[in-house]
């Protein structure tokens, strides 16, 4: 039964796992198989260059010796010598051979050298034989009279070891390539596998199963960097989704409360006109559309605060100005005591209408629970600003002062059944224009019993 092709889909990403491994393997076994070529062709010119210097040094040795032993009168051996790789000739003044070894015997007394002046040397082809030798000459007085000994050697030695090496590296060169191009097909696919197991399960993350990872290889090298970077990368979009996805539930939530509010008081006037009036019908429906307004606006902030390279109007702001407005204000519109004796001056650089909202939300978050006293100070020290917002309420218990810098977040004690008609995005609202604005926000137990909040900000240049 035949193998079931791939679909469409399959063979693009067979496609794509090959092309890599494809590449990897040609572009190796080219490079070795262009750098052996050249190696090859190195050493075999270079042994053949070798071997003709070792032929040619031997020869002029011989001629050397051979016109020592003329000078003295008798005949060099190497003339009376059988030897088939070595022929030599020994020429008088007119240039006619006078003597000759058995190979060199020439046919009609040439001689092997054309030019057979002293110190001449070339390749020759000696008569009655297939091959070439290479032949010296040189001139010396004899009791005879002037002499000429030629001797010249094969070069077959040179010719057969560069036959045979060249032999040898034309079958184990291509073997050699074809070995590594099988190693490196090898190599590289075991080295693309986790590639393609982490890419089979980063394709299988969807926005519904977030949960999923990439598989993390057993290694210190570049493709476990890799998987423990995607692997954060897909905790962190984790954590925003489920952050997203909780933001827009609590925010439906909040949402649905006032619009039922004014829905079920419009319905009941409606079909009741009698049970309430237009006056108290306005009052609750302006109360919830004033609710939603507020609400709409931390919504809006925040969205902002969440949107990447959003730049704040950076201007310098007296920060002690807006406190001692606060506080007026408050002054104004509750019956606390407000003490802001401890407000001193204090510059930052930042968005005057952010900061001015974060220092409403942490004073309108006292004043709600606050008892009957709040306490504002403001100082500047070692190149920062402090601001503090105290208050005499119920406080929060250590384990939940960091979540409600969260978004939606009420905790279940007394201080949260007080604040039944905030959002939960006061404080959410502060920890993200602080942080905005490089700064921090801390909070901790006040010396008035309650709660104490403190912003710190760098200070103005």
């Amino acid at each position: 039964m035949g193998a079931e092709p791939l679909s469409g889909r399959g063979r693009r990403r067979f496609a794509r796992l090959r092309t890599v491994r494809v590449r990897t393997t040609l572009i190796a076994t080219l490079v070795v198989a262009v750098t052996l070529v050249i190696g090859a062709v190195i050493l075999v010119t270079t042994l053949g260059a070798a071997l003709t210097r070792g032929v040619q040094r031997s020869v002029r040795q011989q001629v050397a010796a051979a016109t020592d032993v003329m000078a003295g009168g008798d005949t060099p051996g190497v003339v009376t010598s059988d030897n088939d790789d070595t022929a030599a000739q020994i020429l008088d003044a007119d240039g006619r051979v006078i003597a000759a070894s058995p190979t060199a015997r020439p046919a009609g007394g040439d001689p092997l050298l054309e030019d057979a002046t002293s110190g001449r040397e070339a390749v020759v082809e000696v008569p009655g034989t297939d091959e070439r030798f290479f032949a010296a000459s040189a001139a010396v007085d004899t009791p005879d009279g002037p002499r000429t000994v030629i001797v010249a050697s094969t070069l077959e030695v040179v010719e057969q070891s560069s036959t045979v090496v060249t032999g040898l590296l034309l079958v184990g060169l291509p073997v050699l390539v074809v070995l590594v191009a099988a190693i490196t097909w090898r190599v590289v696919g075991r080295s693309l596998a986790p590639v393609e197991e982490i890419r089979a399960a980063a394709d299988a993350v969807s926005a519904a199963d977030l949960g999923r990872r990439v598989p993390e290889p057993d290694s210190d090298d570049e493709i476990a960097r890799l998987a423990e970077t995607m692997n954060r990368m897909l905790d962190r979009l984790e954590q925003s989704h489920d952050r997203q996805r909780r933001f827009v539930s609590d925010a439906s939530h909040e949402l649905r409360s006032p619009l039922a509010t004014i829905r079920e008081h419009a319905e009941v006037a409606r079909g009741h006109p009698e049970t309430t009036s237009t006056e108290a019908l306005a009052g609750t429906v302006l109360a919830e559309a004033l609710r939603l307004q507020r609400l709409v606006d931390d919504l809006l902030v925040l969205a902002r605060a969440d949107e990447p390279g959003v730049a704040l109007r950076r201007h310098p702001v007296d920060l002690d100005d807006v406190v001692l407005d606060e506080a007026l204000r408050l002054r104004t519109t509750t019956g606390l005591t407000v003490d802001a004796t401890a407000v001193s001056a204090g510059a930052v650089s930042g968005d005057a209408d952010a900061l001015r909202r974060v220092v409403r939300n942490l004073v309108d978050n006292a004043a709600r629970h606050a008892a009957s006293h709040v306490r504002l100070s403001l100082a500047e020290l070692d190149g920062t600003v402090s601001f503090t917002v105290e208050d005499d309420g119920p406080g929060i218990p250590a384990a939940g002062r960091d979540r409600v810098f969260e978004r939606f977040v009420r905790l279940d004690d007394a201080r949260a059944r007080t604040d039944a008609d905030g959002s939960g995005l006061g404080l959410a609202i502060v920890a993200e224009l602080v942080a905005a604005h490089d700064g921090t926000v801390a909070m901790t137990t006040s010396t008035l019993g309650g709660t104490r909040v403190e912003v710190t900000l760098p200070a103005l240049a």
